[in-house]
């Protein structure tokens, strides 16, 4: 399959958050208007199913993915692989692959799904023709949607994932966005759509409880899997909505399980959304316990751990224990030092507001001339760059932009735009975290004006050019867009550095400014007759010499060595109960 190789997503490319920001609030205004899921209740899916004839099951895991080739491939080549070995122990490729959600960036049209999901995969794991391996003996594939998957409707997820097609070699089975997976040994996977942060839809929450109420027996275990991390939403924000919805669902199919006398356990949430590997061990008031995994290393970057809670409280008194995290807190924060080369990683975004600084300038400097006949900056460049004026300098900028509406509105849009940039959804107080805004967008205006203060004497005083020169004004727009495109970064850069250092939020923003392509991870499951065991297999550093060696149409790609490892000192065990 012919596609492009991707770098990653540069979430502050200008171009990039406008496409990503109008997709995003279109699908949250209209999603719940044309939601697919009430549509995908027509598709036959009545029956689960059925895996449980299987003495021994291996099931891998994997989340948020198509992103940049590097990372992509990587990982998508490593799974492929017949087996790979952890602690001198052979673990065999998974009969089944589970993708939950997220499967593409930024958003889901037919060609990012091609050039960042497809093209990877169909060349780490090239289908192999029926006559030397039949349907029944291909690796299935069982898909959830995440929010970036969300962001047409579903159209394309559908189209890839719910009509028999094949990623690979891999062969999807499904006909919707969820399903249930029957297991040996009395387990189950469940894989449920959340939609955008949305209630269970009517049709999927029916189908689970059908699932529930004619096939649970009591005993029964379950793998749920999901695409967002509500305990870490919860725990970090002390808001537990999402984690109530999730809740609401697990006791709707408890109560139609109980009908029949069929009382089961969740053993273990499987999820991503934030892309990293971390284990929470959940202890219910009645000592039952849960394993809470969040998988999120499938190729997109990376997402700090450093502000996860060592251990937390459910509100039903349920309590939650960190246990392991990829990569640890050190390295986590020593990533987030990062941020401070922002104008380097972000240069677009630096230049897009420098523009602005430029055309607020310009609008300042020709709409306003004093009593005397001097322009802004000639009476600004009689000022010497010193802390003696800056009274002086206050004065005449307020004089300036109480005359210019349009000077007001564009400092007014650059301040607000900052301020509400502010992540409240992480960390401390809300307000805490909005007085931490309001200093970076005052950092930000007051960058502008000190260039201004700088450039005007330099150009007038200094180099003795003439204000109505072209040459002046070219020059002005070079230093804007060079120093204060600079600085611009740099003070976002620090902002975000302390944010996520310090204040423990943004750390959506303040990683994916970077992006940095190492720490990936995914999750190999070995079910057996005496008990499950999880293999979480990590990754600090990926590929980046990939080379085809195959041809444009049939790509096959070599590379260094994959170099991975067991992220916990042993696998996690979960032994049977009687």
């Amino acid at each position: 399959m012919k596609f492009e190789r991707k770098p990653m997503v540069g979430w502050f490319d200008v171009a990039q958050l406008m496409s990503t920001g109008v997709k995003a609030v279109v699908s949250v205004v209209f999603g719940s208007y044309s939601d697919k899921r009430e549509m995908q209740a027509f598709a036959r899916q009545d029956q689960p199913f059925d895996l449980s004839d299987k003495e021994e099951l291996w099931i891998d895991y994997i989340s948020d993915l198509g992103d940049g080739f590097n990372p992509t491939y990587t990982m998508a080549h490593l799974m492929a692989q017949d087996e790979i070995q952890v602690n001198n122990k052979n673990l065999p490729r998974g009969d089944i692959l589970v993708m939950g959600g997220d499967e593409v960036y930024p958003t889901p049209e037919i060609h990012e799904y091609k050039n960042r999901l497809q093209g990877p995969y169909n060349a780490a794991f090239p289908w192999i023709d029926e006559e030397k391996q039949a349907k029944e003996l291909k690796p299935k594939l069982f898909v959830i949607p995440g929010n970036h998957d969300w962001y047409d409707g579903l159209t394309n997820f559908m189209r890839l994932f719910c009509q028999g097609r094949a990623l690979g070699n891999w062969l999807t089975q499904q006909k919707r966005s969820y399903f249930a997976l029957q297991l040996p040994h009395r387990y189950w996977l469940l894989g449920i759509d959340i939609q955008l942060m949305g209630d269970i839809d009517e049709p999927q929450l029916s189908y689970f409880k059908e699932v529930a109420g004619r096939c649970f027996q009591s005993g029964d275990k379950i793998i749920l899997c999901t695409a967002q991390p509500t305990w870490v939403y919860g725990s970090t924000s002390g808001k537990f909505d999402d984690e109530e919805r999730l809740n609401f669902f697990i006791e709707s199919l408890r109560k139609e399980g109980e009908k029949q006398n069929a009382h089961f356990h969740i053993e273990v949430i499987l999820t991503g959304d934030l892309h990293h590997y971390s284990r929470y061990e959940k202890k219910d008031v009645d000592g039952k316990i849960s394993q809470l995994i969040t998988a999120g290393g499938g190729g997109a970057f990376m997402h700090p751990t450093h502000f996860l809670k060592d251990k937390f409280s459910f509100p039903n008194e349920s309590k939650a224990e960190l246990k392991c995290t990829f990569p640890n807190f050190k390295q986590s924060k020593n990533l987030s030092w990062r941020n401070l080369l922002f104008p380097f990683y972000n240069w677009s975004f630096c230049l897009f507001l420098a523009a602005i600084h430029i055309l607020t300038s310009w609008i300042i400097q020709s709409n306003n001339v004093s009593s005397t006949g001097t322009t802004f900056m000639e009476t600004v460049a009689e000022l010497a760059f010193s802390i003696s004026n800056i009274d002086n300098y206050l004065s005449i900028i307020w004089k300036t932009v109480q005359h210019s509406p349009s000077v007001f509105l564009l400092n007014a849009v650059l301040f607000l735009g900052i301020l509400f940039f502010t992540d409240v959804s992480l960390g401390l107080k809300k307000w805490n975290l909005l007085l931490g805004g309001f200093f970076h967008a005052t950092a930000q205006i007051t960058n502008l004006y000190c260039w201004i203060w700088v450039f005007s004497i330099w150009n007038l005083n200094i180099l003795h050019l003439d204000i109505n020169q072209s040459y002046q004004a070219l020059l002005f727009g070079v230093e804007m867009m060079v120093l204060g495109g600079l600085s611009v970064g740099i003070i976002f850069g620090i902002y975000l550095s302390f944010s996520i250092l310090v204040l423990k939020n943004h750390a959506n923003e303040g990683s994916s400014s970077y992006r940095h392509e190492g720490f990936k991870n995914f999750l190999r499951i070995h079910l057996a007759k005496d008990k499950l065991t999880i293999y979480p297999i990590g990754l600090k550093n990926i590929v980046t010499n990939w080379k085809n060696v195959g041809t444009v149409e049939k790509p096959k790609f070599e590379g260094d060595e994959i170099q991975y490892n067991l992220l916990e000192d042993k696998p996690i065990e979960i032994n049977f109960r009687p």
